[in-house]
């Protein structure tokens, strides 16, 4: 799931490109060809990648003029001029990169020592295209946690050392194709980017704030094998270390770095099928998205990577495609940043934009992706997916676990701090369901709610069957505890009465219950929890109760304003949500004296095992409900056998 950010905004961003850029027709000078096969190779990789220009950060004698440290340092130095601040604001300094000048130590504390810098939090990622992302979520993870106020991301490479035509005497200028073909694709440069906690405005965009929404990295490499890599020998068999010398590693090769361009096309097969993900789970909505950026290595993917969204009927029109791979080249963990700067510093944004940046990494295969929002500097945040409705602050969404760990009684901080881990897992998924992603752009309609309710109706009728059956299975030690349950199940007996009058009241056209069907997460719940009850003293079913009854406590008040503002009903018609919002606070706290009761008897070890397991099985299949409420579920036909509901249970709320 991806990491989301409420308070780290994008204050500015720089780059360094070193020395003069040098076109198709000059790289000889740098990258010289190594065989007769060079030309060929180099002329097929170029006509390709659609690189016209890159730089180097060597001359043309394979002189080393900017270290990778300085690159990264010139790029920092630019971020902040821009930004018109100083470095002595920065506390924590995160970089990416594939390699820095040293082994050891760490590339972030080189850079440091570079800039001659204060004393800081420094994070170095290792990495390929990818790590450049992973120095972002880094810093802008330190500002959310308030550890941190101002953070730099930068990202820095330098492989043109790797490409010298004296690099591969060794074997006698002979190579492999993989290592042949990245010498015409990579070049020099790096990129930062300045992240704060939103006071000031983005530099050279008066009045504008651009907020980071979220980050999300995904790899596969135990899916897959190795695709690009410096440190194995060609067959894979034996890396750089185990062999007697260094110069003994680079006539076996396997210091040259490569990339299996087989395996290319699973890559970003991968990475559309993660990104179609993100979009049916609410986190990204292509017609949302104003610019997408794409760190693609060569042109020759762009319709690959397009082909793969059409397929998916999740395209992003090429007019809203941005790129600089032309005239700058392909930096690697760098090219996101630099080419994010440079877009900032060319393109006129407005508010309510949406930036939406893809990585794809080839090294063992991983995707990488990031959104950011362009939002009015005077403007109170926002959380809402799409800016173009109406904005509801943050603090109305702020919604705490049923129970503060921090206020624990004794002996159950530890249980309630991993409920809290699930609830919040689960409370950030459902808010991106279908469902209420209508609800909260005030797109749901009258149908829509009605649709709702012909689900949960069945839902909630047989609601307290499982309880009861639940405290039927408790043995003796747990008399007290089964006579609590019983309680709670005699108070939610009727109320699916209620909802289905409420579901009248608005205007519901099914006259009769029987005739209305869960849906099939509902279906699933219900099996679980009923199949759970029966077995010998089921505790674990208090963790259910967690899940359920803290969505009716927490979820449904937050929601239930907006359902009102967007379906015109009369305030009787919601009585089943008011009554819940409003309840499920005492049944918290009667939960809370139920697991104390079990711990008394169980200890911590087992019972709390088993409540955290089925609250984390039930949060997933609620979920699962909630996804499936945009649906529309057929009714039974008049005459036909009502289907048999022994098994039902799980309420609404």
């Amino acid at each position: 799931m991806p990491v989301s950010f409420q308070r780290v905004y994008l204050e500015s961003a720089g780059y360094f490109m070193p020395g003069e850029p040098i076109p198709n027709d000059r790289m000889d000078a740098y990258i010289a060809p190594l065989n007769r096969m060079s030309e060929r190779i180099k002329r097929r990789i170029l006509a390709e990648n659609g690189i016209l220009t890159r730089h180097y950060a060597i001359d043309a004698e394979g002189v080393t003029q900017h270290t990778n440290a300085q690159l990264a340092a010139g790029a920092i130095r630019d971020c902040l001029r821009r930004g018109g601040t100083e470095l002595s604001r920065v506390s924590l300094l995160a970089s990416g990169s594939s390699g820095g000048d040293t082994l050891m130590p760490g590339f972030a504390n080189m850079i440091q020592g570079e800039l001659a810098a204060q004393p800081m939090e420094t994070h170095s990622v290792h990495g390929i295209c990818a790590a450049g992302v992973s120095a972002i979520q880094t810093a802008a993870q330190g500002i959310e946690l308030g550890a941190h106020r101002s953070a730099m991301a930068v990202a820095s490479e330098m492989p043109s050392r790797l490409f010298k035509r004296s690099r591969f005497a060794a074997r006698g200028y002979e190579t492999d194709f993989d290592s042949h073909f990245l010498r015409w694709m990579l070049s020099d440069g790096a990129g930062a980017l300045l992240l704060s906690d939103g006071s000031p405005a983005l530099a050279g965009a008066p009045g504008l704030r651009l907020k980071l929404k979220w980050v999300h990295q995904r790899a596969f490499s135990g899916d897959y094998p190795v695709c690009m890599q410096l440190g194995l020998t060609e067959d894979r068999a034996r890396g750089h270390l185990d062999f007697g010398s260094w110069a003994e590693a680079e006539a076996a090769g396997a210091l040259s770095l490569r990339q299996d361009i087989r395996l290319l096309p699973h890559l970003f097969d991968i990475g559309i099928h993660e990104y179609a993900g993100l979009v049916r789970d609410g986190w990204v909505d292509p017609k949302r998205v104003d610019h997408f950026l794409c760190h693609y290595s060569s042109e020759k993917f762009i319709p690959v990577v397009e082909d793969l969204m059409n397929k998916a009927d999740l395209s992003i029109p090429r007019d809203r495609w941005w790129s600089n791979l032309a005239w700058r080249g392909n930096t690697g963990a760098a090219s996101i940043l630099v080419m994010l700067a440079e877009f900032l510093h060319t393109k006129t944004l407005k508010p309510g934009e949406q930036i939406f940046c893809y990585v794809p990494e080839s090294g063992r295969f991983m995707a990488a992706y990031m959104l950011l929002e362009v939002e009015a500097a005077d403007a109170a945040p926002v959380t809402m997916v799409s800016p173009r409705a109406a904005t509801v602050p943050d603090d109305d969404f702020v919604i705490a676990p049923p129970h503060d760990p921090a206020a624990a009684p004794e002996g159950l901080g530890a249980l309630l701090t991993e409920l809290a881990a699930i609830w919040h897992d689960y409370r950030s998924r459902v808010w991106r369901t279908p469902l209420i992603r209508q609800i909260r752009e005030r797109r749901l309609a009258l149908p829509d709610y009605l649709n709702w309710m012909e689900q949960w109706v069945p839902q909630v009728r047989e609601g307290s069957k499982w309880m009861r059956e639940g405290a039927a299975s408790l043995s003796g030690p747990y008399q007290m505890l089964a006579s609590l349950i019983d309680v709670h199940a005699g108070e939610e007996q009727n109320d699916f009465n209620i909802l289905f009058s409420d579901y009248k009241k608005a205007g519901g056209t099914v006259a009769q219950i029987d005739d209305l069907r869960r849906n099939p997460g509902g279906e699933a719940l219900n099996a679980y929890l009923h199949g759970l009850a029966a077995t010998r003293d089921p505790i674990g079913l208090l963790g259910a109760i967690y899940i359920i009854e803290g969505t009716g406590q927490r979820i449904v008040p937050a929601l239930l304003p907006l359902i009102k503002a967007s379906v015109k009903l009369p305030p009787d018609a919601f009585r089943f949500l008011e009554y819940h919002g409003h309840n499920d606070e005492n049944h918290l706290n009667r939960w809370l004296a139920a697991v104390e009761m079990v711990m008394a008897v169980e200890g911590q070890g087992r019972a709390a095992r088993q409540i955290i397991d089925t609250a984390r099985h039930t949060a997933a299949l609620y979920l699962m409900q909630f996804q499936h409420i945009t649906e529309r579920m057929p009714h039974e036909p008049p005459g036909r056998p009502k289907a048999n509901t022994a098994a039902e249970g799980g309420g609404f709320l």
